[in-house]
């Protein structure tokens, strides 16, 4: 299931379709998930993007919730940005999830198309670990997520500061979004401890996590 795709941008003035990718365990998806979406598409002006639940996550020690659920989640979340793709190929994918095979996949389909992958800063330090980070670099342009600290820095994050050393600056963006204190990790033990959760996730996650009785402790 996907969602329905509506772009803004004026296709004759367009050479090329921009195309987002933005993956995640969204366990659950959160309130900086979705402002962190809301400003790649204005930013970059993006046509589409592709929100990719992640399947076998290799760089994780803990057991992700069923894909069902986070596929579910997504769609809930998501549902208000018109722009927005759920893609559930990386769920549906054997084996480990890597992301040079969901951008080869998706420049295979959309011939001419520009790819951004979108990603967190810490992330970004830790990018030639990445699987084939080379061939990254070369299909897509890295759009960092930075995290300003003080009120001096936000909303202005230094572009240079989230690129990794020896990796080229022409490859990389940043996406200017002001820091927010929310974490899935946060929500998963408030939701165990019962604690509030509104504010972190939208209503239709929150009731979703309940339904389900997600994150408590068995």
């Amino acid at each position: 299931m996907t969602l329905t795709v509506h772009s803004g941008q004026s296709k004759d003035k367009r050479t090329s379709q921009r195309i987002g990718v933005f993956g995640g365990a969204f366990d659950p998806p959160h309130a900086a998930h979705l402002a962190l979406a809301r400003l790649a598409v204005a930013q970059l002006q993006l046509d589409v993007l592709k929100i990719f639940p992640t399947g076998h996550a290799w760089h994780k020690s803990r057991t992700l919730t069923a894909p069902e659920h986070r596929l579910a989640m997504a769609q809930l979340a998501f549902a208000d940005l018109a722009q927005a793709q759920i893609d559930a190929s990386e769920l549906l994918r054997a084996g480990p999830t890597y992301t040079i095979d969901t951008l080869t996949q998706l420049q295979a389909e959309n011939p001419g198309c520009q790819l951004f992958l979108i990603i967190g800063a810490d992330q970004a330090m830790a990018l030639s670990n990445w699987h084939r980070f080379e061939d990254i670099l070369r299909i897509a342009i890295i759009c960092v997520a930075g995290r300003a600290t003080t009120a001096r820095t936000a909303g202005s994050i230094d572009a240079d500061s989230q690129v990794p050393p020896g990796l080229a600056r022409s490859r990389f963006e940043s996406l200017h979004l002001p820091p927010m204190a929310v974490s899935a990790t946060d929500i998963r033990h408030r939701v165990a401890t019962d604690q509030d959760i509104h504010g972190l996730v939208s209503e239709p996650i929150a009731r979703y996590i309940a339904h389900h009785h997600l994150y408590h402790s068995t």
